[in-house]
């Protein structure tokens, strides 16, 4: 199933999510070299990172709300992409939580904060994986002719018609 979403050739929704998974990704490594360190000053970085992550992933999430919708009812592609869906919702509500925790201080950062980042990058790791089970087992976002010897997605060809052997 092709996405429905396309930025030269490729689904945008899988060109964005490595801008919140890396950002929140990050904000929590940053966050653990505060913990071991004592060095408060990553908390501040994890900070910023935590609000950059937040609005790229909801841009992301507006263009997976695109392709989910193109999804037929009554697959499990549906229900994969729904649970994806849902619980990525809840990481970044998660991360959101941290994020507004942190406001005022973001170098002075409570056990609330950090246990909504840790728990939402463990979420994440699931969301993730089950984007790869979309797009990898079940074809979501992939296109029809999609094959080794495609041509590029720039090109005017199209991947429906394999060249002859």
């Amino acid at each position: 199933m092709e996405s429905r979403a396309k930025f030269l050739g490729h689904s945008i929704h899988q060109q964005l999510i490595a801008f919140p998974l890396g950002l929140l990704g990050m904000a929590v490594i940053f966050d653990l070299i505060s913990l071991w360190t004592k060095n408060m000053h990553w908390t501040e970085v994890a900070f910023y990172m935590i609000g950059a992550g937040i609005v790229t992933g909801l841009l992301a999430a507006l263009f997976g709300a695109i392709d989910w919708f193109a999804i037929p009812n009554n697959t499990r592609a549906k229900r994969v992409g729904t649970v994806h869906g849902v619980g990525n919702v809840v990481v970044v509500l998660l991360f959101a939580v941290s994020f507004y925790v942190r406001w005022q201080n973001p170098i002075a950062v409570s056990d609330l904060a950090y246990v909504c980042s840790f728990l939402g990058f463990v979420l994440a790791l699931f969301t993730g994986w089950l984007g790869g089970e979309l797009v990898d087992r079940l074809g979501v976002g992939v296109d029809e002719g999609a094959n080794l010897d495609a041509p590029s997605s720039l090109s005017t060809q199209s991947t429906r018609h394999r060249p002859a052997a």
